[in-house]
């Protein structure tokens, strides 16, 4: 199948993330030292609620663009749900619904007139098991982009190159193009589900627990992604495991039963957090 040599599309800029310093502690809203980078999604009192259970509660939060951030906390605590409300996944949940405001680049995602496809373009996701088509190695990756109008097969190549090579899969996959994308290992799957968000050139990554349920050496590899596309993109990820949040990301948010209890730069979260329950969580003691 024919592809595109060596596609240079023009990169997003990097942002300059700055070193921390001893002096700076962990504050409730965002960590001090990244207070000075633009504002990519917030939430402002936003709870959501399944029915009658508020499943997120009046949280407050600050998502600082080209950053990794992490969001902690014990099963059910709200977490998975938060992540899914940035692109409006709960849409598809009967009886869910939500209060307060959630922006994107201070659009409001839940405005009446939103474009919700055009939404889901801007706010990648890759969910806690690898979800690939029943179709082609490229016709996965193709599948976004020809949502959004792209029909030109050269433009389609140059695409799924891109996107493969960004998601570190093209040296293991160029040659299977043509292949069912269900015979590639779990931890292949996960990055050509990577591959395939990044193929619309999203704007912000959302992650729920994406290595959980990989080996180590795959997890390895999603966490190097990770630190790769760091600055290139804003990335949210949800992870039971705390010593992922600590390597992978700058910002840690801690939550406890639908609640923010606590955000902050990762080093200080883990080192020395400012609320007890943080501690506890951090230290073993629940959850």
């Amino acid at each position: 199948m024919p592809m595109i040599a060596d596609p240079m599309q023009e990169k997003k800029l990097r942002i300059s993330i700055p070193t921390p310093t001893v002096q700076e502690q962990s504050v409730p809203d965002a960590a001090p030292r990244f207070g000075n980078l633009p504002v990519h999604v917030r939430a402002e009192d936003f709870s959501v609620f399944y029915r009658t259970n508020q499943a997120v509660k009046n949280v407050t939060l600050d998502v600082h663009e080209g950053l990794v951030t992490a969001v902690i906390g014990p099963s059910g605590c709200g977490k998975s749900t938060l992540l899914r409300a940035v692109n409006r996944m709960n849409d598809l949940i009967p009886g869910c619904y939500v209060t307060g405001r959630l922006t994107l680049h201070d659009e409001h995602v839940y405005d009446p007139a939103i474009d919700v496809t055009a939404l889901r373009k801007r706010v990648g996701m890759v969910f806690q098991k690898p979800n690939p088509f029943p179709k082609s190695i490229f016709d996965n990756i193709a599948y976004g982009p020809r949502i959004h109008g792209v029909r030109k097969w050269s433009d389609l190549s140059e695409i799924v190159e891109r996107s493969l090579k960004q998601a570190a899969l093209w040296d293991e996959v160029k040659d299977r193009m043509t292949e069912n994308a269900l015979g590639l290992s779990g931890g292949q799957q996960q990055r050509l589900c990577l591959a395939r968000a990044l193929a619309v050139e999203p704007e912000l990554l959302l992650m729920d627990e994406p290595p959980s349920a990989l080996d180590p050496i795959a997890t390895d590899h999603i966490e190097n992604l990770i630190h790769e596309l760091r600055g290139e993109y804003t990335i949210m990820i949800v992870t039971h495991n705390m010593q992922q949040a600590a390597r992978v990301s700058d910002v840690t948010a801690f939550m406890y039963m639908g609640d923010l209890v606590e955000v902050g730069d990762t080093n200080m979260m883990f080192t020395n957090p400012g609320n007890p329950k943080t501690q506890d969580y951090i230290t073993g003691r629940f959850g």
